[in-house]
């Protein structure tokens, strides 16, 4: 007959057969912490036998008083495939699935947070998720940009040119390159109008609403790889500027 005991001391389970039982009065030694303990208390017979009698010892013997068969623990299979009875003890299944259902749980959570915080950069590296993530966002109340990097975007070069026939009118000449490769969002452009002591005359942000032909759509952002430019003109009134200063830049930058 095979069935399974407990050691007191630590509580490791371990599979026990007959021929254990009956040797050494039913004293074993426990292969986790070398203690030696007596199976007939905590034994449970795989299956029900009412004939058995375990011989039970008026004084256990102590570690170094008889040696003792050395029990191993139940291996993982063995914990997961037993059940105790109704009557109570170690039930491995119940213990293990609120653990199981606990760390699922978790993982989702951190799972979720991770989509939150990089679904920027998730939809510009994978565009094929940005449907998924825009209806994530739905339930969350946020939504999904285009990237904003200004390390990978910038003015490849630009020139101000008075116009000779009209006084007080000037013409700014641009180039922006996105060097990313996706897409990203339109920056804003600031544009600095200095006198000859380079002292600011005037200043003004231009939008892409601002500086877009009609041609581009700002919600497409300025595709990867690809440049763009960028022709306005600007009526100074009586300020003779003398040079110029032009930065670019994300409104939550």
């Amino acid at each position: 007959m095979r069935g399974t005991t407990v050691c007191p001391y630590c509580n490791t389970r371990f599979k026990i057969t007959k021929a254990q039982l009956e040797a050494h009065h039913g004293m074993v030694r426990c292969g986790h912490c070398q203690q030696a303990f007596d199976t007939g208390p905590n034994f449970t017979p795989d299956q029900l036998d009412l004939q058995l009698e375990l011989p039970i010892l008026d004084k256990p013997l102590a570690p170094r008083e008889s040696k003792v068969a050395v029990l191993q623990p139940m291996t993982l299979a063995e914990q997961v495939a037993f059940v105790d009875d109704d009557d109570g003890g170690f039930q491995f299944k119940r213990r293990i699935w609120p653990w199981a259902v606990a760390s699922l749980l978790l993982l989702f959570i951190l799972l979720a947070q991770s989509v939150y915080f990089f679904r920027v950069d998730l939809a510009a590296k994978i565009p094929a998720s940005k449907p998924a993530l825009i209806a994530y966002c739905r339930l969350l109340k946020c939504s999904v940009p285009l990237p904003q990097h200004t390390d990978l975007i910038g003015i490849e070069s630009s020139d101000l040119e008075a116009d000779p026939a009209n006084a007080g009118l000037i013409t700014l000449d641009a180039l922006l390159r996105n060097r990313a490769p996706y897409a990203q969002a339109y920056p804003n452009l600031e544009l600095t109008l200095n006198d000859i002591q380079d002292k600011a005359l005037a200043r003004r942000t231009l939008t892409p609403a601002n500086y877009l032909p009609p041609s581009e759509n700002a919600s497409d952002g300025l595709q990867a790889n690809h440049e763009i430019n960028i022709k306005l003109h600007f009526n100074t009134g009586s300020l003779r500027p003398a040079g110029y200063r032009l930065v670019l830049h994300y409104q939550n930058n």
